[in-house]
């Protein structure tokens, strides 16, 4: 069995230099963004979501559903132990890992809700399922078996049979708004590029390298 700590990966693909970057880490983001596309990277989308209570930190996968200037969007159930700790403590972590362009981007900021309106638009375009998934799981609740699940969703498609199923009061979007964005290529012998955005207070932004 091979050792955990001989596992290693040389990183050579790509360099990220300081006069190569956008200004504006959003545009940086974008033209990753597309290379992540371009590449046929399996849910790019995909992101580790960090979030604390104050106390204790936890984390998890959840998927990005917009981003622009504004900030980044994903959607989940507000009373889930996500949404709770974002209650209490209104600030996460964003990761995203492109293991194939051996990319990372960190984002750390605070966290809002998003308007009723765009979370109605977002769950309207979901498939009908994932809509009836939404009412029948108490998601991050103790629950019985797999049965209690399935019996609400049986439960709830009875109650929608006419194929009209209105967003649950207690699910929907937050919005990410970045106050520092990291850029990470990996570079050989663990020299990696590590360019970090901080806004500044008048909305421009202070580009710096980190050692890797």
């Amino acid at each position: 069995m091979q050792s955990i700590a001989n596992l290693r990966k040389e990183y050579k693909l790509q360099a990220l230099l300081e006069n190569e970057v956008a200004e504006n880490p959003y545009e940086q983001f974008s033209k990753w963004w597309e290379d992540a596309l371009k590449s046929e990277i399996e849910e790019p989308n995909a992101m580790t979501l960090a979030t604390s209570n104050m106390n204790i930190p936890s984390a998890r996968i959840v998927l990005l559903k917009e981003f622009s200037e504004e900030g980044f969007v994903f959607f989940t159930n507000y009373n889930s132990h996500k949404g709770q700790e974002l209650a209490e403590n209104p600030r996460a972590c964003l990761v995203f890992f492109w293991k194939e362009l051996e990319r990372q981007v960190r984002i750390s900021g605070q966290v809002k809700k998003v308007s009723s309106a765009i979370s109605d638009e977002y769950f309207d375009s979901r498939p009908e399922g994932s809509r009836l998934g939404a009412w029948a799981s108490p998601q991050s609740s103790v629950i019985g078996s797999r049965e209690v699940v399935e019996e609400n969703s049986a439960q709830y498609r009875k109650q929608f049979n006419d194929g009209n199923i209105p967003r649950p009061p207690y699910w929907g979007g937050y919005i990410v708004i970045p106050a520092v964005i990291e850029f990470w290529q990996g570079r050989p012998n663990r020299l990696h590029d590590r360019i970090q955005y901080t806004l500044q207070e008048k909305g421009s932004w202070k580009i710096e390298r980190l050692a890797p």
